[in-house]
């Protein structure tokens, strides 16, 4: 299972899975770009066995680039596992209290954002391409927590998972005008003449908007590891066909 765990301890299981070309569709996690449904599942089904656990225990979104947060309940163990169509409509995070729950994101180039909270219990997984990061939505999402579940943002831990590089992520000058916009994002830009294209970090510029929000930057970590120039990578900017990384956490009962 070619799987690069983030942390595994007493309370918590996070981690990503990576492309190989030796697995089922080079190991695609997705089931909304995929040739092969069946295939996806086989992939899920071993994902599930290596971090102990059933696939009926994923919870997946159908990620829209929106900024909507969904609460994870126990009733809702088991969507999107098996068929998009269960999945959570229209959510690009999700977050629960609840143990023994697989929240999962898909990404291929986007930043995967995973966090959890001590004291709280509450775990989450964003999904954060360049829309979902002028839209702010992982400030959102911790402004939810604090004011709907009383999270204590100062506990919060959040780690950002392997997305493209900056030197990798270049726009044109509408995608440069809404980073731009948001006021604090500018020490992430740069332009490059020769090309007349913007490169922007949105890894660092999503790290920006968790210290915004009051958690502290020692609890945030980043897997710098790029999409497009790993060979472990699925990348939408280098190939349109590319499958997903499934980004995932638990909380162990």
């Amino acid at each position: 299972m070619t799987t690069k765990i983030y942390f595994n301890n007493n309370r918590f299981i996070a981690g990503i899975t990576l492309k190989n070309e030796k697995e089922l569709e080079q190991n695609n996690m997705a089931l909304h770009v995929c040739e092969n449904e069946e295939d996806i599942i086989q992939n899920r089904k071993k994902l599930a066995a290596y971090i102990g656990c059933d696939i009926e225990q994923f919870v997946c979104a159908n990620q829209t680039h929106s900024d909507n947060v969904y609460k994870v309940t126990a009733e809702d163990s088991g969507r999107g596992a098996l068929s998009k169509d269960t999945a959570i409509p229209n959510t690009d995070a999700l977050y629960t209290k609840e143990p023994n729950i697989v929240l999962c994101t898909f990404t291929a180039d986007c930043v995967p954002v995973i966090f959890y909270s001590e004291k709280s219990g509450i775990i989450g997984v964003i999904h954060s391409g360049w829309q979902g990061t002028v839209k702010e939505i992982t400030r959102k999402v911790f402004e939810h927590l604090q004011k709907n579940e009383q999270c204590d943002l100062k506990d919060v831990h959040v780690h950002l998972g392997t997305a493209i590089s900056q030197e990798k992520f270049e726009v044109d000058g509408d995608v440069y005008k809404k980073f731009k916009q948001l006021g604090y994002a500018d020490e992430f830009i740069y332009f490059n003449p020769e090309t007349g294209k913007y490169h922007i970090d949105n890894q660092q510029t999503v790290k920006k908007q968790c210290e915004l929000s009051g958690i502290p930057s020692e609890h945030i970590t980043i897997d710098a590891t790029c999409t497009f120039k790993n060979p472990q990578g699925f990348s939408y900017r280098e190939n349109k066909k590319a499958g997903r990384h499934l980004t995932f956490i638990m909380k162990k009962a």
